[in-house]
C-alpha cells in the first residue's frame, strides 16, 4: 500500500554525454497551438505519487472529456525505467517525472520536452535526524540511509553542500525512503532522508525525530514537471493543451473540494487521507498559469540551476543541459490565455 509511493521517486540513472540538442524540436508558438483537440487517444504515463494527483481528479471526474479530449489513458507505473523505455518506444505520448529525472532523459537521447511544472515538495521530502543531530554541519562523519539514485540522493546532497560538505563527508547506508525512517526509529542510524507518509510515521513514534532539512529551503529542488514526447508535441498539440486545460480544471475542484479529492487521489495511489494528510499539506500543486509564471522566472533562472548541479553531484546525470533545451513554455502559455 503506502509502500508503492517510493517507486516514484526513483531517478533515472543518465546514460550517456550531452546529445546533440540542436536537432530537437523547436518550441511552437503558443498562438499557433489549436484549441480543439485533434482526435485519437493520449496516454500518460504515471506512478503513485500524490503529486500528480490531479489527473486521477480528472479521470474521476469527466474532466478530460469536458477539455474536448476523445480518449485520455493513465497508464500507471511502478518504476522509472519503464516509464522511460514506454516513452522511447511511443507507448506513451506523456509522463509525470520529477525534474531531475526529466533532465536526466534528455541527457540521455530522450526526445522530450518539459511542458508544465506539476509540483513543488515543500515538507514532503526531507532530512531526518535524532536529537544528538543539530545542524546539518553535524552530519560529517555521521551514517545517514537514504536511497541512491532518488530524490533523496539529491535532497541529501544539496543539504550537504549549504553547509560546506559534500557526499564524501559521511558515510552511507543505501536503502529504500519506506525503510530509512524505520532504520532511524529503530537507532541503527542518526540520520535518515525520506518522504512522506515516512516522515509523519517517524516523527509519530519518536518524539525526538525532527526535521533537520526540507525541500522546502529551496522550493523547486524536489519537483515534478509533465513532459511530452517531440513527435506528439508537433503533431498533436491540440491535445497536449487540453491535458494541460483538465489538469486546470482538477485543481480547481481540489481547490473546491479538498476532503474529497483528496480521498481519490489517496485510493488511487494506494492509501488512505489519514496515511497523506501531512504528506498533501507538504506538496504545492502548480496551474497552468502559475507554472508559465515560473518557466518564465525562478524555475528558469535558479531553480532549474540548482537541480542540475544537485543531480551531477549525486552522478546521476553528467551533461549541462540548458533550459531551454527542454523546457517548451508555449503549451502552459496557451492555456494561460
Amino acid at each position: 500500500m503506502i509502500a508503492s509511493l517510493m517507486s516514484r521517486r526513483a531517478s533515472l540513472l543518465a546514460a550517456g554525454a550531452a546529445v546533440a540538442l540542436a536537432l530537437g524540436l523547436a518550441p511552437a508558438l503558443a498562438g499557433d497551438i489549436p484549441a480543439t483537440p485533434e482526435p485519437g487517444t493520449f496516454k500518460i504515463g504515471i506512478e503513485p505519487w500524490l503529486g500528480y494527483g490531479q489527473w486521477h481528479v480528472a479521470a474521476k471526474k469527466g474532466l478530460f472529456a469536458k477539455a474536448g479530449l476523445a480518449d485520455a489513458q493513465i497508464v500507471n507505473f511502478t518504476q522509472d525505467k519503464d516509464i522511460n523505455a514506454a516513452l522511447a518506444s511511443g507507448e506513451l505520448d506523456g509522463a509525470n517525472i520529477a525534474t531531475h529525472t526529466a533532465i536526466g532523459m534528455v541527457a540521455a537521447g530522450l526526445p522530450v520536452k518539459i511542458v508544465s511544472l506539476l509540483d513543488f515538495s515543500l515538507t514532503a521530502d526531507a532530512v531526518l535526524a535524532g536529537k544528538d543531530v543539530a545542524t546539518v554541519a553535524d552530519l560529517k562523519g555521521k551514517k545517514v540511509a537514504f536511497e541512491e539514485g532518488t530524490t533523496s540522493d539529491i535532497l541529501i546532497n544539496y543539504a550537504l553542500a549549504s553547509a560546506g560538505l559534500t557526499i564524501d563527508d559521511i558515510e552511507k547506508v543505501p536503502m529504500p525512503a519506506s525503510d530509512a525512517g524505520s532504520a532511524l526509529i529503530a537507532g541503527q542510524v542518526p540520520v535518515a532522508v525520506t518522504y512522506e507518509p515516512y516522515i509523519s510515521v517517524a516523527k509519530a513514534q519518536n518524539a525526538d525525530i525532527k526535521l533537520l532539512y526540507t525541500a522546502g529551503a529551496n522550493p523547486g529542488l524536489i519537483s515534478d514537471v509533465f513532459v511530452v514526447r517531440e513527435e506528439v508535441l508537433k503533431e498533436r498539440p491540440g491535445q497536449v493543451l487540453a491535458m494541460l486545460k483538465a489538469w486546470d480544471a482538477a485543481l480547481a475542484d481540489y481547490k473546491a473540494n479538498t476532503k474529497e479529492d483528496r480521498a481519490i487521489i489517496s485510493e488511487a495511489v494506494g492509501a488512505t487521507p489519514e496515511d497523506l494528510a501531512t504528506a498533501f499539506d507538504g506538496v504545492q500543486y502548480y496551474s497552468a498559469a502559475e507554472a508559465a509564471k515560473a518557466f518564465a522566472g525562478d524555475f528558469k533562472t535558479k531553480t532549474y540551476a540548482d537541480v542540475l548541479k544537485a543531480a551531477k553531484q549525486a552522478k546521476l546525470i553528467d551533461a549541462d543541459l540548458a533550459p531551454e533545451a527542454i523546457i517548451d513554455p508555449s503549451f502552459v502559455d496557451a492555456a494561460s490565455k
